[in-house]
């Protein structure tokens, strides 16, 4: 585990593992966005300058909404964090210090999407199609930067299945490097590599969106109402192995905070597939684009007319 890389001589700022890889993440989903987003319109340059700005309102709404969501989970659980938070509200903009919930982030960062698109009168519903599958890739480099710092951390593993290898399981060093989030009460255990778990999903997600929905979408939308269906089943199964109960669990245990959002997410996103999917479209609609191709959005059809 290395949550601190190395600090940058001089200045002694310490380069953060979890940080290098979220940006490394967002970079690399912002580099497909933009260059997907002007593809296939009349007039690109038209387009180019929403696209070019739709990843740091994207980045903005995701901060602010997995740190919002955090917030309002521990003043809900009533515990010490919550408890900070109320005595010290300025605290709550500390993000360094860790505490950012993934559906938040998702929440927001579509509140932001939203915002960019409606500000440069760009198709929302195609932007999120493509947005939604590049952040699945940026989401699984994030998540690589979870295990080197420690968080988001699987449970104890039984006895049984300790000897199976990484990344289905990982022993946490004897003697925990600093900054580590793993906590001292798992040092020398045999944890869940839940971490990785999500990496994998993530990128399993995108290679569905990419090359199999993207080119077979009747509608906009369609991508990413289903990638954020499956996701939710996915975490679902992957929460039950998690170990961080920090993260909030409902019902005497029974539940976690993510399994919570992910029923929800799930009941939202296959009622709406379910309706648009039952009714008539048109061949318009349907599209027909070339296996592989990202298709064109509506904001094509806008320019052309």
């Amino acid at each position: 585990m290395h949550p601190i890389l190395f600090e940058i001589p001089g200045i002694n700022f310490p380069l953060r593992s979890f940080g290098l890889m979220v940006m490394i993440g967002f970079l690399v989903g912002s580099h497909f966005l933009t260059r997907w987003g002007a593809r296939g319109a009349a007039k690109p340059e038209t387009v180019v300058e929403g696209y070019a700005a739709l990843p740091m309102w994207i980045l903005v709404g995701i901060i602010a909404g997995a740190r919002a969501m955090y917030v309002v989970v521990e003043v809900l659980r009533g515990d010490a964090v919550g408890q900070k938070f109320i005595d010290d509200p300025m605290s709550m903009l500390f993000v360094w210090e860790g505490g950012l919930v993934m559906y938040g982030g998702a929440i927001g960062g579509i509140l932001g999407a939203w915002w960019c698109t409606n500000k440069h009168k760009l198709a929302f519903s195609h932007a999120m199609d493509l947005g939604v599958t590049a952040a699945f890739l940026g989401l699984a480099f994030g998540r690589v930067g979870c295990l080197l710092v420690g968080d988001d951390f699987g449970s104890v593993v039984p006895e049984a299945q300790a000897s199976l290898p990484f990344p289905i399981t990982i022993r946490v060093p004897e003697v925990l490097a600093e900054h580590s989030l793993f906590g001292e009460e798992n040092a020398g255990k045999v944890l869940w590599c839940t971490q990785i778990w999500m990496s994998l999903n993530a990128l399993m997600l995108f290679f569905i969106g990419r090359f199999w929905l993207l080119p077979r979408r009747r509608f906009g939308g369609q991508v990413a109402g289903t990638l954020l269906f499956l996701y939710s089943f996915g975490r679902f199964g992957i929460e039950i192995f998690r170990g961080d109960a920090i993260r909030g669990v409902w019902f005497e245990g029974m539940v976690s905070t993510s399994q919570l959002i992910s029923i929800v997410v799930a009941l939202i996103t296959g009622s709406y597939l379910l309706l648009r999917l039952t009714q008539r479209q048109t061949p318009e609609q349907i599209g027909g684009f070339a296996p592989g191709q990202v298709p064109p959005g509506p904001d094509a059809e806008a320019e052309a007319e």
